[in-house]
């Protein structure tokens, strides 16, 4: 399978359910918000982020926020009939004891990898058969 990992550098915020989505979130060329009665789990560029979120005192609505996630863009598209997609890419970042947060559209997976752990990734994941492509630029 090929991957490409995505250069724009990624958050991801939790806030409480009833929040409302920020307006900067679809700012970002890259976003993703998901509610459930438990939270609302929102992933966008750091830059469309800006200092709204950076500073010590979040907004009451944001539990918590993680910087420094980057994204590996399976390249799709990808029936729904076919299975075992995302478990072959998993499975070794996982037995390189790498943490993920994944996101799944209509045609493709991506998964997001702390920036810290890139290298390691670009290691397991050859070693398992996959084969990275060139990056996207900024």
């Amino acid at each position: 399978m090929k991957y490409r990992v995505l250069a724009k550098p990624l958050v991801v915020c939790q806030l409480a359910p009833a929040a409302d989505i920020p307006e900067w979130v679809s700012k970002g060329e890259f976003f993703c918000a998901t509610r459930t009665r438990d939270e609302l789990s929102i992933v966008s560029t750091e830059e469309a982020c800006g200092e709204e979120f950076r500073a010590d005192d979040l907004s009451p609505a944001v539990t918590r926020i993680e910087h420094g996630w980057l994204a590996l863009k399976l390249e799709g598209p990808f029936p729904f009939s076919t299975t075992g997609v995302l478990a072959s890419f998993l499975n070794p970042l996982a037995e390189a004891k790498i943490p993920i947060f994944a996101i799944s559209t209509f045609d493709t997976d991506y998964v997001l990898i702390k920036r810290d752990n890139l290298k390691q990734a670009n290691n397991a994941l050859p070693a398992a058969g996959h084969e990275k492509i060139d990056e996207e630029a900024d």
